[in-house]
């Protein structure tokens, strides 16, 4: 049954029109980096407001984090209110192939300051890890350590980052003798700019961390390959065969 009434999550939010429930959920989610994202989603209606609970800072505008409650309250004289109805919009979105890979400057397991332009020139494996020293990411650091060799022989650069202090990554980088370089991107901005900040379920809730994700970066300073989803098991292999084969057609 349609209503007259203007819902905020339209792109034009000024002009009413005839809108049943199934409309609203087609239309609310068929262009996620229209909703949301302005200011007419903190207006307030007669009948409905919508209000913003969570946001993160980005580094670019497509790539907004906004989690909203769609509230139900009571106009004067009105009918009661209905039951709040709470969801998540899509979250970051990664960076893709052919994108200019964000600068950044993090420091390093022994307070080194690294920079991203600094290594332009040669092919970089970025790979984004939740937490040190935790199973799976250990997993996949031990991997990366049995493979480092061979990775360096195809000229590639290997970091790893996640959001941990350069304290906590010495001391994993020292508990398995990790040969290679572990970034420190504890305000998690990095991960933001390179859009692997997620929504994940732990132990029943919802919270927001880093999505296992590796980019290899090219020498010219675009991102040349995305590998999503990463599953710690294999994972460095994954990425020394590929590495392998772009070496080789680019002989």
């Amino acid at each position: 049954m349609g209503t007259s009434e203007v819902f905020p999550f339209a792109a034009i939010c000024s002009t009413p029109s005839a809108r049943g429930p199934r409309s609203f959920f087609c239309d609310t989610f068929r262009s996620p980096g229209t909703i949301c994202g302005r200011s007419s989603c903190a207006a307030q209606h007669t009948a409905k407001q919508i209000t913003p609970v969570a946001s993160a800072t980005i580094a670019r505008p497509r790539n907004e984090i906004l989690q909203c409650k769609i509230v139900e309250t009571a106009a004067e004289g009105g009918t009661p209110a209905l039951p709040a109805l709470d969801f998540d919009l899509p979250g970051e979105i990664p960076m893709k192939v052919n994108n200019k890979a964000p600068d950044f400057t993090l420091q390093d397991e022994n307070g080194k300051e690294i920079a991203l332009k600094d290594l332009r020139g040669k092919t970089v494996v970025l790979y984004f890890y939740p937490r040190a020293d935790t199973p799976g990411c250990t997993i996949e650091a031990c991997e990366f350590r049995d493979s480092y060799r061979k990775m360096q022989k195809t000229g590639a650069v290997l970091l790893g980052i996640s959001p941990d202090t350069p304290k906590a990554q010495k001391k994993f980088q020292d508990k398995f003798s990790l040969p290679f370089t572990l970034l420190a991107d504890a305000d998690k901005k990095v991960a933001e700019a390179f859009g692997v900040m997620k929504e994940k379920n732990m132990y029943g809730k919802k919270v927001w961390g880093v999505a296992r994700t590796t980019f290899v970066i090219g020498p010219d300073g675009k991102i040349q390959h995305v590998f999503e989803k990463v599953k710690p098991e294999g994972h460095a292999e994954e990425v020394l065969a590929y590495l392998k084969e772009s070496a080789k057609g680019a002989a």
